[in-house]
């Protein structure tokens, strides 16, 4: 006789969760535009009769939240979580124009995959949790627990005033809807079906020394920003190669490091009088995000008083900490890890694999509520912001039957 959070699991229906993720897909909801996808999620929790509540909360004008929840009180409590948006969409296009994959919104199906924008970063996640909730409900049951979902925009960076979580902000805060509050948290980015226990941290620097230009013929009459600019090239990567050889390298996460990402200086044929880098930086568990940024301060400084130039330093992606991402940890041993491991385990036959996430994401909002939690949804983060984006169907449904899994094991279940 099959066990309560086996026959949840084995509820989940093959068919109604490839066609889910499919329709999810074909709803565009690039950041800042989730409007959209936000309605068609709460319309499917609400028709599903699976959930007690379903409520919209707008973080910003038109860009709402969505809470659901689902549970009685008998149980440990658990949040599921993720984020609506995606990356914009013109490489797609170009890449694929002519073929049968040019609409980056076709949830096409070939070979057994689903290809296009946001079917693993993250809609496959967000719908894993509809229809896991939606399979207790197929079999007369509900979490015993109280299980909330939140659904929340402003995820993803890239897109001109936006991409700060304001989502996740507003949520954590109290402005859009209830403060998330339960025993543990799984936030669905994708995760190859793996656990991700650590995530890195983050900060971007965008920095400008600003010199003097001067007609190439009279060069002493100019201040030579690109000069200074060369020379803070080299300390940024010597600074870089320091970081690697003395910050301990996490065993999930790897070394700390920084890459610039970009350089813009000349034009003319003059003394260029400008000259703009960005750089991101890796930051582990074991390290200051304060410290890190004070550093690059200091290198950018140190130079461009070295040279004359005029230097700002700007960190321009804030999250949960006004220079950037704090980076986040949780045991292997922390009981809901030990359930989530046991329910792979049961669910597929192999055992669960500890991983480190090679991205950052929102979890950490959740650490200051003192909500523990980890990653865990079908899809490798790899091919997400690419026009290669894709999620195998087989992987979509395993991961779904052990969410559901999860639930009942970790929350209990009881009859409706």
């Amino acid at each position: 006789m099959m066990s309560l959070p086996e026959q949840v699991a084995a509820a989940v229906d093959d068919a109604a969760i490839t066609e889910l993720v499919c329709e999810a897909v074909r709803i565009p909801s690039v950041t800042p535009h989730e409007n959209a996808f936000a309605d068609w999620a709460s319309r499917q929790m609400t028709e599903s009769n699976s959930f007690d509540s379903v409520e919209l909360h707008d973080c910003e004008p038109g860009r709402p939240n969505v809470w659901g929840t689902v549970g009685g009180g008998s149980g440990q409590s658990l949040l599921l979580t993720g984020h609506m948006d995606t990356v914009a969409v013109d490489d797609w296009a170009q890449h694929w124009k002519g073929t049968d994959r040019e609409d980056p919104f076709g949830a096409h199906v070939i070979d057994g995959e689903i290809w296009g924008r946001g079917v693993a970063d993250q809609k496959a996640g967000i719908c894993a949790i509809i229809e896991a909730l939606r399979a207790f409900h197929r079999v007369g049951l509900r979490p015993a627990g109280r299980v909330s979902t939140l659904f929340v925009c402003d995820e993803e960076s890239g897109q001109p005033g936006s991409g700060v979580s304001a989502g996740m902000r507003a949520a954590v805060e109290g402005l859009a809807g209830p403060r998330p509050a339960a025993d543990f948290a799984v936030y669905t980015e994708p995760t190859t079906s793996a656990i991700y226990t650590a995530q890195m941290g983050f900060l971007i620097a965008d920095i400008v020394y600003t010199g003097v230009s001067a007609y190439f013929g009279r060069p002493e009459l100019g201040v030579d920003a690109l000069k200074a600019g060369h020379q803070l090239l080299e300390h940024l990567w010597d600074h870089s190669d320091t970081l690697r050889a003395s910050v301990p390298t996490h065993d999930l996460l790897g070394q700390a490091f920084l890459l610039v990402t970009s350089v813009t200086s000349g034009g003319n044929i003059a003394v260029p009088g400008r000259f703009e880098l960005s750089l991101i930086r890796k930051i582990l568990p074991v390290e200051s995000l304060d410290e890190a940024a004070e550093s690059i301060r200091s290198i950018a400084t140190d130079v461009a008083n070295k040279h004359g130039v005029e230097c700002e330093v700007t960190f321009s992606a804030p999250r949960d900490h006004r220079f950037g991402g704090t980076p986040d940890e949780i045991a292997a041993e922390h009981p809901g890890v030990a359930a989530l491991a046991s329910s792979i385990e049961s669910v597929t036959g192999e055992p669960a694999r500890i991983e480190g996430a090679p991205y950052w994401s929102e979890k950490p909002f959740l650490r200051e509520l003192g909500i523990g939690g980890v990653y865990f949804a079908p899809g490798d983060i790899s091919s997400c912001h690419t026009p290669f984006e894709h999620l195998a169907i087989d992987e979509l449904v395993t991961a779904t039957r052990t969410l559901a899994h999860f639930i009942a094991q970790w929350c209990g279940a009881e009859d409706l």
